[in-house]
């Protein structure tokens, strides 16, 4: 497996990663058998997958605790991120955070410990109604100072963030904190950070997991029409907001969307490609993007995205997959949002 330097730091990410948030079971994904759990590390360690992505919020830790118990004796030859929301991100509560997730993990250190969303009042209130913390939402000062504090004491060995924009990722990084890495949704039917953040994580040294490379299952061969998608996964502005559950209050894109994959089944078609494995291929093609993250359930799923991590597209077929998503793209326009509209974007 393809290993990439994450920008400037001194960390290398295989190209293929492993999205864990189903492990332990949960809600969102349904009930996750841990000998599965077990198999998908071995056989991504196996590979060469290095990076596993995790968060307290996935299964109110199980995720953690699995991914933990999974690894074993091999934590060493593991790169394990977890995250914590920038609710949490007060210095008292960050070393707090830290030190649970350590807990849950088995391990005595991090490799990447991430701020999950942006450090601002509309990104704050999506995490939390307490009202002190509203009163006086955590500064980037204070919240990369402690975990600058963190690495220095061997907790964390690198600093991350998840779905900063501009002005997020450039106030930070004035804070004298290294950032090695941006973690953020990129595929072929969300590329509006192409626009001004991957430039930027490019000039200033910082690495980008690209995650949801298969927009939930949308870029899959399962898909026959957006009705087949789920109600937690037809959120995003892809979909009307007269679906359940969107917040977004716009039409949404879904003529747009269902255009865009229909050319891309073709693509796929004429390259002798499945869906899954062009789309992932398509954003490991991006010299900005460090790691594709994906999740998976069993070691199948596991081999099948590694095959996609392996393509290499020929320039003819990168053309074709532009112009089939381009109609998209300049319909949604640069927000990067994707549950938010353009008024209340929290990626700055």
């Amino acid at each position: 497996m393809e290993k990439r330097a994450c920008g400037k730091a001194s960390l290398e990410l295989a190209v293929m990663g492993i999205g864990c948030w189903s492990f332990g079971g949960g809600a969102y994904w349904g009930a996750q058998n841990q000998k599965d759990v077990e198999a998908v590390v071995k056989t991504a360690l196996d590979a060469g997958c290095n990076y596993f992505d995790t968060a307290e919020m996935y299964n109110n830790g199980e995720s953690e605790r699995s991914l933990g118990k999974a690894l074993g004796r091999r934590r060493a030859e593991a790169v394990i991120c977890t995250k914590t929301g920038p609710q949490n991100a007060h210095r008292a509560d960050l070393r707090r955070k830290c030190d649970e997730a350590l807990g849950r993990l088995g391990s005595d250190y991090i490799d990447i410990f991430m701020i999950h969303w942006p450090l601002d009042r509309p990104s704050t209130r999506q995490h939390t109604s307490d009202p002190a913390v509203l009163k006086r939402p955590p500064t980037a000062d204070e919240a990369f100072g402690a975990l600058m504090e963190l690495r220095a004491e061997g907790k964390i060995r690198h600093i991350g963030v998840s779905n900063f924009g501009v002005q997020q990722l450039t106030e930070a990084l004035a804070t004298g904190a290294d950032i090695a890495v941006n973690q953020l949704a990129y595929n072929l039917l969300a590329r509006a950070i192409e626009d001004r953040i991957a430039p930027l994580c490019l000039e200033r040294g910082v690495g980008i997991i690209g995650y949801m490379p298969l927009m939930q299952g949308l870029l899959s061969d399962k898909v026959s029409t957006l009705d087949d998608m789920s109600p937690e996964r037809t959120r995003t502005r892809h979909f009307s907001s007269r679906r359940a559950g969107v917040r977004h209050g716009e039409p949404g894109f879904e003529a747009e969307t269902m255009n865009a994959i229909e050319a891309i089944r073709l693509i796929a078609r004429d390259a002798n490609l499945s869906v899954s494995r062009l789309a992932i291929a398509w954003a490991a093609a991006n010299p900005a993007v460090t790691c594709v993250l994906a999740g998976a359930r069993n070691s199948q799923q596991v081999q099948d995205n590694i095959r996609g991590a392996d393509i290499r597209l020929s320039d003819p077929i990168l053309r074709a997959l532009d112009a089939a998503t381009r109609p998209l793209m300049e319909k949604w326009g640069p927000s990067p949002d994707l549950w938010q509209n353009a008024a209340n974007n929290r990626i700055e």
